[in-house]
């Protein structure tokens, strides 16, 4: 029998908790949100919580981004009035680092004019396209992440010896910091599988299991957040910038995702030759015929476009191939109900709510159109074949502008707040001196 949210209260209660942590994720995917006495979080579930609309706008550096957007004809600018967010009562789960406090999931409340700027709105809607076809989404998301120790000098790795990609041990993890992720996420149900070292020195990978679209992007979303205050409470930073150190790996957030309908998984055709149906290659020409436009997501930052190298196992171009790790979308060797994609572009510094929707209008666009994707690339093909991805963030946002079929998709309040905000911060780049020009140019000139 399924438990009252009075029952579920009094049992975490006696269990020591005296505090809900409510969590909400912003534009960059960054956990929001406000700390409630655990005898209040009854009536925030039935009426909503108050917050500062500012957070849709708020940069990194506490810069707020002008949002133009009228939404329901109320302006959405530097008044920022309250948005209505509601906890999802259903995630409530004690948090074994600090049983004092539950955890909740909250979202903004769809009958708030804002909710059309939330990422988690946007995935409920291309997860809710897909069933209206009679398939179910499935995603999975691969994290990667650097553990950094914070010095005066600025910050050395937790890990600092080369060649240790898919070790694991003391060696590799001499605090027990990354197996204290993985068995604290099981414990909240983030749907962890596995975890090793990667190639960085310091970095980490950490998978998650497959589910609907909507809770992987939910458990990819709280997981960001967890293994950040898990590291805080070692000392240190965890980090999931697209590439914070010049000479060594970048992170990337891969996304597998894949169909079921009633008879299972629907990219899977036993009779193809290569065992992909129709359905996934249709799915895979649209993702590939948007890339352009998804890198606006996938790659968010500045430094995201520094990732993009050649021979770094980070797709440069539009194209696919079997178990093809040099590919933007990769075929896994696994059949049956193992057949997915592996879309590899996204760095895991996105918005993992924004980078799973992107990519599911995108592929529902090739369905519905019927597309067709190019030649996989062999195994000894260029890795420049394909569409080029944009170099910069300026570039992404303008083929995210000019793609009217996956801005109309995600929405156009929430991709034109989404570029203010980006624009605003490559202005700020654009204006800001950095060590490099220093070091180039104050001795000659």
């Amino acid at each position: 029998m399924a438990r009252t949210l009075e029952q579920r209260l009094d049992e975490l209660c006696k269990g020591g908790v005296n505090t809900v942590r409510i969590n909400y994720g912003d534009m960059h995917g960054i956990a929001r949100g406000k700390d409630l006495p655990v005898e209040h979080f009854a009536a925030a579930v039935e009426d909503g919580l108050g917050f500062c609309s500012a957070n849709l706008a708020d940069g990194l550096s506490h810069s707020l981004a002008r949002l133009s957007a009228r939404i329901a004809g109320s302006p959405v600018d530097r008044a920022f009035p309250d948005m209505r967010v509601t906890p999802i009562a259903s995630t409530l789960a004690q948090l074994p680092w600090d049983p004092s406090i539950a955890w909740c999931l909250a979202t903004i409340d769809p009958a708030d004019p804002r909710s059309v700027l939330s990422p988690r709105s946007a995935l409920e809607r291309a997860s809710a396209a897909f069933r209206a076809l009679g398939f179910a989404a499935m995603c999975a998301a691969e994290l990667e992440f650097y553990l950094l120790k914070r010095e005066t000098s600025g910050f050395t790795r937790y890990t600092n010896q080369f060649s240790m990609v898919y070790t694991v041990g003391d060696r590799a993890d001499p605090q027990s910091v990354v197996r204290e992720m993985v068995r604290n996420g099981r414990l909240v149900g983030l749907g962890v599988t596995a975890c090793h070292h990667e190639c960085g020195r310091g970095q980490f990978e950490i998978n998650l299991n497959h589910s609907e679209a909507l809770d992987a992007g939910d458990r990819a979303f709280r997981f960001k957040y967890m293994v950040k205050e898990l590291a805080a409470r070692h000392g240190l930073v965890a980090t999931f910038m697209g590439k914070p150190f010049a000479d060594d790996a970048g992170s990337g957030l891969h996304v597998h995702v894949s169909l079921t309908n009633g008879r299972g998984n629907a990219f899977h055709d036993p009779h193809s030759p290569d065992g992909l149906s129709d359905l996934a290659k249709q799915f895979l020409a649209g993702v590939l015929a948007h890339a352009p436009a998804l890198a606006a997501f996938g790659s968010p930052t500045i430094n995201s476009y520094k990732r993009i190298v050649p021979g770094t196992l980070v797709p440069t171009h539009a194209n696919w191939g079997y178990d093809n790790r040099n590919a933007y979308a990769r075929v896994p060797p696994d059949r049956g109900k193992g057949t997915r994609l592996e879309l590899r572009a996204a760095d895991a510094a996105a918005n993992a709510y924004l980078v799973i929707a992107a990519n599911l209008f995108a592929g529902l666009d090739g369905i519905r159109r019927q597309l067709i994707p190019p030649a996989p690339l062999g195994p000894d093909a260029p890795v420049s074949a394909g569409q080029g991805l944009p170099a910069r963030l300026e570039d992404s946002l303008g083929a995210l502008k000019d793609d009217t079929v996956l801005s109309e998709a995600m929405g156009c309040p929430l991709v034109e707040g989404f570029c203010a905000l980006k624009r605003a911060e490559a202005e700020q780049f654009r204006c800001a001196v950095t060590d490099w020009e220093l070091n180039e140019y104050a001795w000659h000139l």
